[in-house]
C-alpha cells in the first residue's frame, strides 16, 4: 500500500515548502509504518479497537518534529483523533480530576456519563478514549510532579481502551522529569513509553527556525510602525502552521497564563513580565517552559522605574542561563534602555548579555 504520509512529505519537498533533510527520513518511515498500521488493524472482541504501536519524536528544537506529526495527523486514518500541545492536555486532565473529586453527582454525569467510585482515572480514561482513538501530543514534557504521578496510571488506562499515541519532545523518554522530586516513581511510564511506542531521533543538523531568525533581526529599535510589523512577520514567519493556544504554568502555587504561545515559542508584552510583580521563581518557569521568547514594547526606563529595570534584568539573565533564543520590539538599543538612574550601572551587564543575545554566535549555539 502506497503511504499518504511520504505523498504529502515528498509533495512539499516538490513545492519547495521544506528542504530534504535527511534527518528526518527515519520519522518518515515510523510514522508511514504506523500509518499502514492503522489501515490493516482489524476490530477485536466486543468492537474495541486495538492500540497500535505509536511514535515518539524527540530531538532539538527546529528539526521539522512538529511538521512531520502534523501531515501525520491530517492522513491518519482514524475517525477520532486529536491533536493538542501536552500541557494543554495535562491542564484539562487536571481540571477533569478535580471536577470528578469534588464536583457534584449531576456535574460529573454531565461530563463522564457516571458518578461511581472515587477513582478518576476510569473514568477520564474511558472519557478520553470515548473522544479520540489517535492522541498526537506536541512538545511532551514533564517538569511537574503532579503530572508525573498520574501520568502512568493514565497512559496504562488510555493503551488499554485501545488509543494509539504519537508524540514529539525536545527530551528522549530517559531524560524526562529528570532530577524531579520521587523521579523513582515516574520510571515505569518511561519504560511503558518505550515498550508502546517506537522511539525515533530527529536530530538533523538543519534547524528550520534558526534559519528564519539569521535571516531577520532579533532587535527591533526603536517601537515604530516599521519595525512592529517586522516584529510580527517575525513571529508570524516562526509560528508556521502552529496556533497561538496560550499556556498556562504554576509556580508556588500561582497560575500564570500566557496567551500568546505556541509549543516552545512565547509572545509577551513588557508590562506583562516586568511591570508586574514576577519574581525569580517565575521566569525560571518561563526559561523552563520556553525556547525562544519574543518580548515586545520595551520602553526607556528612567530612574522612578528601576523595579521594571530589576525584573527585566533578571529575566535576562534567566534567558540567558537557559540559552533561550529572545527577540525584541524595544524602544531603543540594549545600552540605552536604561542608562541612567539606581542600579544603572549593574544594567550595564544586562545591556552586554542583550547584545550576545542578538548576534549570530549566540543563534548558533542558543538551546
Amino acid at each position: 500500500m502506497a503511504s499518504r504520509l511520504r505523498a504529502a512529505y515528498e509533495q512539499r519537498l516538490a513545492e519547495h515548502a521544506i528542504g530534504p533533510d535527511p534527518g528526518q527520513e527515519a520519522a518518515v518511515e515510523a510514522l508511514a509504518r504506523l500509518e499502514a498500521d492503522l489501515v490493516s488493524s482489524r476490530r477485536g472482541l466486543f468492537g474495541k479497537s486495538r492500540s497500535q504501536r505509536g511514535v515518539y519524536l524527540w530531538g532539538p528544537v527546529g528539526r521539522g518534529k512538529s511538521m512531520l506529526m502534523d501531515l501525520f495527523f491530517d492522513i491518519a486514518p482514524v475517525k477520532t483523533k486529536r491533536r493538542v500541545h501536552f500541557q494543554m492536555f495535562m491542564a484539562r486532565v487536571h481540571r477533569l480530576v478535580n471536577l470528578w473529586r469534588n464536583g457534584t453527582a449531576a456535574e460529573k454525569r454531565a461530563q463522564f456519563g457516571g458518578a461511581r467510585g472515587d477513582d478518576p482515572i476510569v473514568p477520564l480514561a474511558d472519557l478520553i478514549a470515548r473522544e479520540s482513538r489517535l492522541l498526537c501530543f506536541d512538545e511532551l514534557a514533564v517538569t511537574d510532579i503532579a503530572d508525573a504521578m498520574i501520568l502512568g496510571r493514565l497512559f496504562e488506562a488510555l493503551f488499554a481502551r485501545g488509543v494509539t499515541l504519537v508524540a514529539t519532545s525536545n527530551r528522549p523518554p530517559d531524560d524526562l522529569y529528570k532530577d524531579g522530586v520521587n523521579r523513582q516513581l515516574f520510571l515505569p511510564f518511561i519504560a511503558m513509553l518505550k515498550a508502546r511506542m517506537e522511539i525515533v531521533a530527529v536530530a538533523g543538523v538543519h534547524d528550520w527556525r534558526l534559519d528564519r531568525l539569521r535571516a531577520a533581526r532579533t532587535w527591533f529599535s526603536p517601537d515604530d510602525p516599521d519595525n512592529e510589523a517586522q516584529f510580527d512577520t517575525l513571529w508570524r514567519d516562526m509560528l508556521g502552521a502552529d496556533e497561538e493556544i496560550g499556556a498556562t504554568l504554576e509556580v508556588l502555587g500561582r497560575t500564570q497564563h500566557w496567551p500568546r504561545a505556541a509549543g516552545g515559542m512565547l509572545r509577551a508584552h513588557f508590562a506583562s513580565l516586568c511591570v508586574h510583580a514576577l519574581g525569580p521563581s517565575d521566569y525560571l518557569a518561563i526559561a523552563a517552559r520556553f525556547h525562544t521568547v519574543f518580548v515586545e514594547a520595551v520602553p526607556r526606563l528612567t530612574s522612578d522605574r528601576r523595579d521594571q529595570a530589576r525584573r527585566l534584568a533578571t529575566l535576562i539573565d534567566t534567558l540567558y542561563e537557559a540559552r533561550a533564543r529572545l527577540v525584541v520590539l524595544a524602544a531603543a538599543e540594549p545600552d540605552q534602555i536604561y542608562p541612567a538612574g539606581d542600579q544603572a550601572f549593574e544594567f550595564q551587564r544586562t545591556a552586554s548579555r542583550l547584545e550576545e543575545m542578538r548576534s549570530q554566535a549566540w543563534l548558533e549555539q542558543a538551546a
